[in-house]
């Protein structure tokens, strides 16, 4: 009441009213406000919490607020079709079967740093009616008291970042994804770190590093872009923006897209270094998706008999999953967490 006596103040008579409240508006309550608020019984919409924010658009169209704003706004409109959006807000809500998924950070103090990245992996869970419960893992925690936090994930997620703070326990969790062969998923310093790793442990170059974190590195399996060598502002110089990837036949990634040409969203400065191409491609890592130039390397994973999921790209398909049509990425993720689980 009071904030509609505000806007009233300065000439503005709210037309609909949505009431936020932590528990169910009880009709008197309602009817006490549209009283004196002078909006109709009908346009006050309340909104109690939900169990989940993908209920909230099912709850606003129960209480008709897509009905009186087309009314307001004189819009004809049909009946939306929300069985989908039924259908997963059932799955949120009861889920088939559960993974767990560990996602290892350095901001995981803060979750909503990686929204993008939770609501895309939740996408990922509905493609199988499946409930993501994600375990927010420090990385430098894993540096100092090894990986053991890792231990009872169903699948490991290392996703992007900046800085050199953090990526000693991130090699150490994807090396121990690794070698324990649980299903991995790196993106794009995700992915760098899964390349630096393997160069170390596998192809044995011993002080495999990127130009990131050590510019005079004697082995940069992960270095600046040609295009970015000679710039110095970092704000507006990236690689940025959807930039098409092609896919080799007969690897994971092709299968997972069912595609050879995809195109995706990047946001980065480093790539795989192409002077050691041949060096990783011979210890056994697959340089599964190149831009379509064939000069960076986009995608990388272990072939499926040595592991049996392990991908990483250097693009953020998070930025491109929505609840209706999760990210192939993720789905596939899910998937592999799913067969983890059969496996223990």
């Amino acid at each position: 009441q009071h904030s509609v006596m505000k806007l009233r103040e300065i000439g503005i008579q709210p037309d609909i009213l949505v009431c936020r409240a932590d528990h169910p508006i009880e009709s008197d309550i309602r009817e006490k406000i549209a009283l004196f608020t002078n909006v109709p019984l009908a346009n006050v919409i309340p909104l109690p919490d939900a169990a989940t924010i993908y209920q909230v658009p099912l709850m606003l169209h129960e209480s008709r607020l897509d009905d009186v704003a087309c009314d307001l706004l004189n819009i004809w409109s049909r009946e939306p079709q929300l069985d989908e959006w039924k259908r997963i807000v059932e799955v949120i809500r009861n889920p088939q079967s559960t993974v767990k998924i560990g996602v290892v950070g350095k901001y995981v103090d803060l979750h909503e740093s990686y929204k993008s990245l939770s609501e895309a992996l939740t996408h990922g869970g509905l493609a199988h009616a499946t409930g993501v419960d994600i375990e927010f893992v420090d990385a430098e925690q894993i540096s100092a008291r090894g990986p053991s936090a890792l231990e009872g994930v169903d699948a490991i997620l290392v996703p992007g970042g900046f800085g050199e703070r953090g990526s000693a326990g991130k090699i150490e969790a994807i090396r121990w994804a690794r070698e324990s062969k649980v299903p991995f998923f790196g993106i794009c310093l995700g992915m760098q770190l899964a390349v630096i790793e393997f160069a170390r442990h596998v192809a044995g170059l011993e002080e495999a590093q990127s130009t990131e974190f050590a510019p005079e590195s004697k082995e940069p399996v992960i270095a600046l872009m040609d295009s970015q060598a000679h710039v110095t502002h970092k704000g507006g110089t990236m690689r940025l923006g959807a930039y098409d990837c092609e896919l080799a036949a007969g690897t994971l990634a092709r299968r997972i897209y069912g595609a050879n040409m995809i195109s995706e969203r990047h946001r980065h400065r480093f790539e795989l270094n192409n002077d050691y191409r041949d060096r990783l491609r011979e210890a056994g890592l697959i340089l599964c998706g190149t831009s379509p130039d064939g000069n960076l390397v986009e995608m990388v994973e272990l072939p499926a008999s040595s592991h049996p999921y392990f991908i990483g790209c250097q693009f953020h398909p998070e930025f491109k999953s929505r609840p209706t049509a999760p990210h192939p990425l993720f789905s596939a993720f899910v998937a592999a967490a799913l067969d983890q689980q059969k496996r223990q």
